[in-house]
């Protein structure tokens, strides 16, 4: 596999600024998010426009994993980088790029002076489980929620 590198897919105000790897990262985003609309590029404008950014880990011209991530002030963390969606596409997995894109995002949490890197999975993703085990990751609490629609 070639070098990965990293493109911002957002600005630091939420823009869309690199459209065309936007289009590109759908097909590996739809393997984490498979309910995303047809509209995709609207539902993560939509998604960027409430704080959200997005970073694709890229080698040539193909995507291979991707983080939609936002800084959170919270009462009991303070500021922290969370991690909304982190996906490798399923054909590279094991191959390091997962491991790229948590460095990446723990070089910007700590650039922004951010206290916690944090993210939440399905309980069935147990091989994600074991690899954020890996990489440093605890589970600190249970997150409970209640679907309202």
């Amino acid at each position: 596999m070639p070098e990965l590198s990293l493109v911002e897919i957002t600005g630091e105000g939420g823009e869309i600024v690199a459209p065309d790897w936007l289009g590109r990262a759908e097909s590996v985003h739809r393997q984490l998010r498979d309910k995303l609309p047809a509209d995709y590029a609207g539902r993560l404008a939509a998604v960027f426009a409430s704080g959200a950014r997005m970073s694709v880990a890229v080698a040539g011209e193909a995507v291979r994993g991707i983080a939609v991530w936002r800084i959170i002030e919270n009462t009991y963390e303070g500021r922290r980088l969370y991690v909304d969606d982190l996906v490798t596409d399923a054909a590279y997995r094991s191959q390091g790029v997962g491991k790229f894109l948590l460095s990446q995002l723990e070089a910007r949490a700590r650039a922004l002076g951010c206290d916690v890197l944090a993210l939440d999975s399905g309980t069935q993703r147990t091989s994600a489980h074991r690899f954020y085990f890996r990489e440093g990751f605890v589970i600190p609490s249970f997150s409970f929620r209640k679907t309202l629609k």
